[in-house]
């Protein structure tokens, strides 16, 4: 028995594999990201709070050697178990290592990856459907989401997919739609474009704001950060039906429809739905980055096909 299994079995420390199921659910909880442990005292310590650990056992030290450096090195003994834990979850494509997340985005932080992500839903009961709700982010999401954020517009941009391939649900299209959706609501700070409210469930699991598709999808409208826009359910449905569209420079148009409404419809609390999106001539809330703005064409063609004149 190695020296560290030793000091597990003498501070009766829980296993590599009890360590690694929590770690999981860990990453879960907090939508699918960590930082690494060495500068993350909170997760330390929250993973330890899991198993009660005492302080004696979150103190407990483990010397190593490094025969190639001729030096000895003093580490804890339970960020030690958490990193075995970790690496294990990599090696097993359960999780991104901080190194190989680094890559992609900066940080290094532990991630899910599709397949953790699918084996803690298993383990928590909860339906693999949520997924496309839950803003718990995969490691591929992740990747995906980047390429979308940051690929400039290509000329000539088309916002409907003009391919005659018949589109199947596969899990290739399941990432790019969750990354569609996490990259439209990270483009617009997790705010309505409309009426800038911005609202999560109290456990932070799903946001209230909605990634639209300015092109449906059911016109074959493209997963593109130019053919969407962050709106709240209200202002979503509103777009989708309709009741308003959005101009060439990106003001808010209400459908004359609203003239043929009754008195009594269209008011919360007293306030006209309508004269609340369009007061001060309003124009909708965009992006910091202009390469990210509604593509005038996905809005013209809403103008022109889905809003009521």
């Amino acid at each position: 028995m190695s020296l560290e299994n030793e000091l597990m079995v003498k501070f009766d420390m829980p296993s590599k594999e009890e360590v690694s199921d929590v770690l999981l659910k860990t990453l879960f909880k907090h939508n699918g990201i960590i930082k690494e442990f060495n500068s993350n005292e909170n997760i330390v310590k929250e993973i330890a709070d899991e198993f009660n650990l005492n302080e004696r056992q979150l103190t407990a030290q483990i010397e190593i050697y490094y025969k190639k450096e001729d030096r000895i090195k003093r580490s804890s003994l339970w960020n030690r178990l958490l990193y075995r834990s970790g690496s294990y979850l990599a090696k097993e494509k359960l999780v991104s290592h901080p190194t190989q997340t680094q890559k992609i985005t900066n940080r290094k932080e532990w991630m899910l990856t599709e397949k953790g992500y699918d084996q803690v839903l298993s383990t928590l009961k909860i339906p693999l459907s949520k997924k496309d709700s839950l803003q718990v982010k995969s490691y591929e999401v992740q990747k995906e989401q980047i390429i979308i954020s940051e690929t400039e517009i290509p000329n000539n941009y088309n916002p409907i997919d003009s391919s005659s391939k018949r589109k199947t649900a596969t899990k290739k299209s399941s990432i790019r739609k969750r990354a569609f959706r996490y990259a439209v609501i990270e483009n617009y700070q997790k705010k309505c474009a409309i009426c800038g409210l911005s609202l999560h469930s109290p456990d932070n699991k799903i946001w209230e704001v909605q990634a639209s598709h300015i092109v449906p999808h059911s016109q074959n409208g493209k997963d593109d950060i130019w053919n969407g826009l962050a709106l709240c359910h209200l202002h979503h449905w509103a777009f989708d039906v309709g009741w308003f569209t959005i101009l060439p420079d990106y003001k808010i148009m209400i459908s004359p429809k609203i003239t043929s409404l009754n008195p009594n419809i269209g008011y919360m609390s007293g306030v006209s739905f309508f004269e609340q999106i369009t007061k001060d001539n309003s124009r909708i809330i965009l992006p910091d980055n202009p390469n990210n703005y509604p593509h005038k064409r996905a809005i013209e063609w809403h103008k022109a096909n889905v809003f009521c004149t």
